[in-house]
C-alpha cells in the first residue's frame, strides 16, 4: 500500500517563511509623483514677551555668492575660510534673510521696518493675522531700500492709518546726501508722515530707542520691555550670525562708517550678553531670534528655542 502524501498547515507555513519577502509581496505602485517644492519656511513666528506678542515676519530671502566680498573685507582668504568651516557654513554662498517684526502691546500694533517692497510686507502679515491698516506706528530703523521699501508704493504709503517714526539724525544725514535711491522714492516724499526722534526716546509704552550708529549714520535698536522681561530689537548692528556678530571687528560692506560700526557691534555685543536679553536681527536665521554668548575673545550666536514661547 503506497504512503498517504499531502500537505499540512505546517507545511504551508514552514515553506511560506522559506520564500524571498520579495516573492511574498504584491509590486508597489506608486499612486502620485510630488514634484519638487523648493526650500520653504513659514512667514511669520509669534513669540510672548510679559503681556507683549511680538511676531516676525519673513518678507524675503537671497542667496549671495562671494560673501567676503561683503563681510570680512579687512582678513585673510584663510581667516575667512578657517572662520566658516569652523561654523559648517559654505565660504560662496551666504543665505540673507528679511525680517520685519510686529510688537503687540495690547494698546498699540507697532511694525519696525516694511521690508522691501509693499507686497513683500502686506503678505506675510495678513498671513500672521493683522492688515496694514491695523498698524498704528511704523519704525524705521535706519534707511537701506531692505527696510523702507514698503512704506510707500505706486498707490501711496502703504500704512495709511500709522503714524511714522524714525531718528532725527537718520533722516538729517541722507537728507543731506545724494544718492540714496530708496530715501529719495519712499521716504523724502511723505517727510510729512514721520516724527523725527533721539536716543532714548519712547516710541510707545514699553518701547524706548537705542543708538547704535555706524552701520548708517543714525541706525537705531530698540528696546521692548513688559512685565520685567526685555528683547532688542536690534535691526542690522550685526548682519549675519557668524562673519559680523562672531567676529565684530570684521569691515562689512554696507557698513557707512566701519569703526563706527564695528564699536557699536562691541558695545552691543557687550550689553546682549552680560544682560542675557534675545533679540532679534533682520538678517539673522529665520526666524532671527537668539541670543550672545561670550566665546573666546569674541561672541557667539545662540538661536532661541522655546523660551519665549512659554505663557
Amino acid at each position: 500500500m503506497s504512503k498517504k502524501t499531502g500537505l499540512t498547515r505546517r507545511s504551508v507555513l514552514a515553506g511560506a517563511a522559506a520564500m524571498p519577502l520579495a516573492a511574498t509581496m504584491a509590486p508597489h505602485v506608486a499612486k502620485a509623483k510630488a514634484e519638487m517644492m523648493g526650500v520653504g519656511a513659514t512667514r511669520f513666528n509669534r513669540m510672548k514677551l510679559g503681556n507683549f506678542e511680538v511676531t516676525t515676519l519673513l518678507v524675503g530671502t537671497r542667496t549671495v555668492e562671494n560673501p567676503q566680498s561683503i563681510f570680512g573685507m579687512n582678513v585673510s582668504g584663510e581667516e575667512f575660510a578657517d572662520a566658516s568651516a569652523a561654523a559648517n557654513i559654505p565660504t560662496d554662498a551666504a543665505q540673507f534673510f528679511f525680517t520685519p517684526t510686529v510688537v503687540n502691546t495690547g494698546n498699540e500694533l507697532v511694525l519696525f521696518d516694511t521690508g522691501l517692497s509693499p507686497e513683500s510686507i502686506t503678505g506675510p502679515l495678513e498671513a500672521a493675522g493683522y492688515s496694514a491698516d491695523q498698524i498704528d506706528t511704523v519704525v524705521i530703523t535706519h534707511m537701506h531700500g531692505d527696510h523702507v521699501g514698503g512704506v510707500a508704493g505706486e498707490g501711496g504709503v502703504t500704512f495709511g492709518n500709522a503714524r511714522h517714526v524714525t531718528g532725527r539724525v537718520e533722516y538729517d544725514a541722507w537728507a543731506a546726501t545724494d544718492g540714496n535711491k530708496a530715501f529719495e522714492g519712499k521716504i523724502r516724499p511723505n517727510a510729512e508722515r514721520f516724527d523725527m526722534i533721539e536716543d532714548g526716546a519712547d516710541v510707545a509704552g514699553g518701547i524706548t530707542a537705542v543708538g547704535a550708529f555706524g552701520h548708517t549714520p543714525g541706525h537705531m535698536a530698540y528696546r521692548i520691555e513688559s512685565e520685567g522681561q526685555q528683547l532688542v530689537i536690534a535691526a542690522d548692528f550685526a548682519n549675519h550670525y557668524v562673519w559680523s556678530l562672531a567676529y565684530p571687528d570684521w569691515e562689512v560692506k554696507f557698513d557707512r562708517n566701519k569703526a563706527a560700526a564695528a564699536a557699536t557691534r562691541r558695545k552691543m555685543l557687550d550689553m546682549l550678553a552680560a544682560e542675557k536679553i534675545p533679540f532679534i536681527g533682520y538678517h539673522m536665521p529665520w526666524p532671527a531670534v537668539g541670543y550672545v554668548e561670550k566665546h573666546d575673545s569674541g561672541y557667539k550666536y545662540a538661536p532661541a528655542s522655546y523660551q519665549l514661547m512659554l505663557g
